[in-house]
Order: structure tokens, then sequence, then C-alpha cells
């Protein structure tokens, strides 16, 4: 029977010789992210804790990167008790402040790998999906019941085609596309469907593969998933991850789908997406000129470091607009370390940005680059929601790391192909 990506790995992770969708299966995944909720998560299971003990050590991941360094009191509590319980039971996989958004912690330690199930406390869980990982999230209820049991149910998920054609035209980017995509599905066009992308995918990186799927939630996907090619296995050879060490899952040639897509890459132009939506997507030209008073490259959508030499490329040799702050934030520390030995940091500093520590703050408001009232903000982040960055009177603007440093140098949201 043809099969879909969701459908083969659901159906061998829970030991059936087929799924459907709409089918609720019963599996073991192969890990848990938390991050710095992993405090509230272990809370509420103090005592079965104390009784019984985590399941599995090495099933939990833990990354500390959603307010860090900690910025008060509280946070810093919230920290030592993650750190105690990693102590206490004996966690394998923990990430203390510094390594990295857990999104690209995750795949640069070689946890997220083709063909295993990754469920995680976070929404953007889906990114793993850019490696042909079975990734998606997970309510904090569920997680904590999973250190205690190490299994769970999912329901199978309709899947959904998109075939990509042709080739991006840069400065034009993998941003622009997935704006370019969530404008057209809408914020629940995918709503608990796995998301498949075909076509002409060798034209992407991992990075820029990572940014689509890392979106996929933003328009109601509960995966976001590409096909595991010699891209993947190259990238995996970087970090030292042998090709034995993951099994590949991919959609059957004449596999069913609730809905075909296609999109052609050479006409996407340069997007952005206004307040307070990501579905609110209009061209570079109905944003030209509206002033923004904050900048930010980065976070687990457009951190790496081709978003960041994106951004210096244009900023080489220039300044800031006085009347605007350029953030800049790494999504791991080793990004950060590849981009101070190849002068992208030097170019970025020099032109007047801020280099923030790896980590979430300023995305979703918690600390580091809060807005004030009234102020606009463009963002390479995945959501611009009211209130988002910390104020609820204040605007956010989402667009590719092009447009945000094209924006940075004039003041105003402005198209990266006219900033030379």
């Amino acid at each position: 029977m043809p099969a879909t990506f969701a459908e083969k790995v659901l159906a061998e992770k829970s030991k059936n010789d087929t799924v459907v969708p709409g089918q609720i299966v019963t599996v073991k995944p192969d890990h848990l992210l938390m991050h710095d909720n992993a405090a509230p998560i272990t809370a509420k299971i103090t005592k079965e804790l104390d009784e019984y003990g985590v399941v599995n050590p090495e099933l939990p991941i833990i990354v500390l990167d959603h307010v860090i360094p900690a910025a008060s009191e509280k946070t810093a509590i919230n920290h030592q008790k993650i750190r105690e319980f990693v102590n206490k039971f004996q966690i394998k996989n923990f990430f203390d402040i510094g390594c990295g958004i857990c999104h690209q912690v995750v795949v640069e330690k070689g946890l997220g790998l083709p063909g295993k199930i990754i469920l995680g406390s976070d929404s953007h869980t889906c990114s793993y999906g850019a490696v042909g990982c079975f990734s998606t999230g997970i309510d904090r209820t569920e997680a904590a019941a999973l250190l205690l049991t190490g299994e769970t149910w999912l329901k199978v998920p309709q899947s959904i085609k998109m075939a990509l054609k042709g080739k991006l035209n840069p400065p034009v980017s993998a941003k622009d596309l997935i704006l370019h995509i969530i404008g057209d599905m809408r914020a629940d066009g995918a709503t608990y469907c796995s998301v498949e992308y075909h076509g002409a995918v060798d034209s992407l990186d991992v990075q820029e593969r990572f940014t689509l799927a890392n979106m996929g939630v933003e328009m109601g996907a509960k995966l976001s998933v590409f096909p595991v090619d010699d891209i993947t296995k190259n990238y995996f050879n970087t970090i030292g991850v042998a090709q034995d060490s993951f099994e590949v899952f991919w959609a059957d040639q004449d596999a069913k789908y609730m809905l075909e897509k296609e999109y052609d890459m050479s006409e996407v132009e340069p997007v952005v997406a206004f307040p307070h939506t990501v579905d609110n997507v209009k061209n570079i030209y109905e944003a030209k000129g509206i002033p923004v008073n904050q900048c930010l490259v980065g976070t687990c959508t457009n951190g790496r470091l081709s978003d960041l030499e994106a951004a210096a490329k244009l900023l080489k040799g220039k300044k800031v607009h006085p009347n605007t702050r350029l953030l800049v934030l790494p999504a791991s520390k080793s990004i950060y370390e590849e981009a101070i030995e190849k002068g992208t940091i030097k170019t970025l500093v020099e032109a007047g940005a801020v280099i923030l520590p790896p980590g979430c703050g300023p995305c979703l408001g918690a600390h580091q680059g809060a807005l004030a009232p009234g102020e606009k903000c463009i963002s390479t982040a995945n959501r611009n929601f009211k209130g988002r960055m910390g104020c609820k009177d204040a605007e956010i603007y989402l667009a590719s790391p092009a447009t945000v440093a094209a924006s940075a140098l004039t003041g105003t949201i402005s198209d990266p192909r006219e900033v030379a």
C-alpha cells in the first residue's frame, strides 16, 4: 500500500504493517526536547520522579536557551532546578547556557536524525524535518508523562505534497519562500498535517531547508519535512554523523495526499509579514518606507551562518541608520565561532550591530531587545503576534535577513535588491 513519509514512520515505530490518517498509534520517541520549561514540566511529577525516576536518561534533551543568561532571580532559580534535575537523574543530553537555541543544537549535535521521532515541548520542534526527522511539538503534560513512561500516542496526520520548481534569485531567500507559502496556505491551511517538500529541493541547502521546516507550524502543520539526499548526507558528514546511524524514510511515488501544491521559486520576490499574524504577507513594495526602530537578525529561523553572511554582505562598509538599532543573534555557539573566524561578526559590529548571545530572548520578548509602545521591529523570527516581543502596543514585521539588513541601513523597510 503506497504511503506518505508520516505514514511510513508511524507504521514502523508503532509496529503496524500500515497505518491510515486519523488512526491513533502508540510510539516510543527517540528523544524528548525541553528547554527552560523543563522546570515546570518536572514540577508536575515531582512525587512520581522521586518514586520511579526517569524512564531513560538518554530520552530527554534539555537546552537552556529562552532567557539566558538569567535575567532575574526567578529565572536563575528556574535554571538551578533544571541543573539539579539533570544531575539527580544523570541526564545525558544537557546543554547549558551559551550552547545555542534548542532547535539548532539538536541538529548540530547529531540528535535530530532521519527516521527518528523527536517530540518537543516547543512548537518549533518541527524544524528537524529539514533533515528527514519526524519531529513535532507536544504540550507540557504530555512531556511530563513521557519522562515517566517513555511512550505516548500520536494521531496519524493527513499529508500535503508541496512541489518546488525553479531556483530562488538572491537576495530572495528561503525566508521569502516560506512566508510566500504561508501567505498562500494561511495560518490554518495545514492544520495537523504532514507537509512534504518535493521537486527541486536540491537547490536548497540544509540551512535553507531548516528555515522552511521551522515555520511549518505557522501554517498549522504537525510536521514539515524534506527528503534525505546527498545534501543531507554531506551535512551529516561535516558534523561527524555516520551514515549507518540512521534509517531513511520517504514517501512512495504514488502516495495519496490530502492536498498538492506547486511553487515556482524563481517567481518569489522579497515579502514581509505584517502585524499581527504570520500569514498577513505582502510584497515588499507594499512595505517599503515604513519606519523601523529595531531590526533583528537571528533566532532559530534565521540565525545560521548563511543568514548572518547575507546581512553582513549588505552592511559591509556601511553604518546602521541612526534612528534604528540592529540586533544580531547567532543560533548557536558554533555558528557564532565560525562567524567570528570568517570576519562576519567584525563586519556586523563595525556597521553598528549589537551581538547577542545565542538564545531566544528577544524573539519571545522575554530577555534583551524588548520593544516599547509604538515601536516597530522588522525581524527574521518566526512569529509577529501581538505582544510577542514584550509589548502589546508594538508592531513586528517578519522578513528575510537581507531585507532586515537593508532596512537597518535606511531606517525604513527596504527592498534588499535596491540597497547595494
